[in-house]
């Protein structure tokens, strides 16, 4: 895969995916890229972050194409299902990097200017209340509240029942309620 005009591209790596697999995959690439970068770039905060994780999902599916389900419904909640699972494995991998640095003195605060619009204020917030909620929690509550997928659509997307969704989507509502208003009362 590469990028193609700031957007994302497929391409298969030689002796990747069979022949037979070439044109199932391009299919899959053109029905679902756009989705899964929207997905992706509600879950990260840069769009070169969110095009490496669409990038990883369709390298997934090219080195294993067989395991690809057929059907709308069904390979799309696999390519979600990839992604957020790429995602959680970032932050853990991130999380990891932020605690060997902290623990080594070494600073990875950005300062944000004093005069800093309230927008931009606003967007780090609710930006670092996402990334303090669990992975599986964030991807529930960007889906329902950014993207407006109903519980059913979710639960199916994630492999999680419907009642799991919405424990989910309650309890990261309060989780970034709290983050959001500590952060607002510092």
């Amino acid at each position: 895969m590469g990028m193609t005009d700031g957007g994302i591209g497929v391409a298969t790596a030689q002796g990747i995916a069979s022949d037979a697999a070439e044109p199932r995959l391009g299919e899959l690439f053109e029905t679902h890229h756009r989705r899964l970068y929207k997905l992706a770039r509600r879950l990260v905060s840069t769009s070169d972050e969110a095009r490496d994780l669409v990038q990883d999902t369709f390298v997934r599916a090219v080195r294993a194409p067989h395991s690809v389900p057929s059907g709308m419904p069904a390979e799309e909640a696999w390519l979600v299902r990839v992604l957020v699972n790429l995602c959680r494995d970032r932050w853990r991998s991130n999380a990891v990097q932020r605690r060997f640095r902290e623990r080594h003195g070494a600073d990875d605060q950005r300062a944000i200017a004093p005069d800093a619009e309230r927008a931009l204020i606003a967007q780090t917030t609710i930006w670092r209340g996402l990334r303090a909620l669990p992975p599986r929690r964030r991807a529930v509550i960007v889906l329902r509240e950014l993207e407006g997928a109903s519980m059913n659509d979710i639960g199916a997307l994630l492999g999680i029942a419907t009642v799991t969704v919405r424990w989910h989507l309650s309890q990261g509502r309060r989780q970034l309620s709290r983050i959001i208003k500590e952060e607002c009362e510092r």
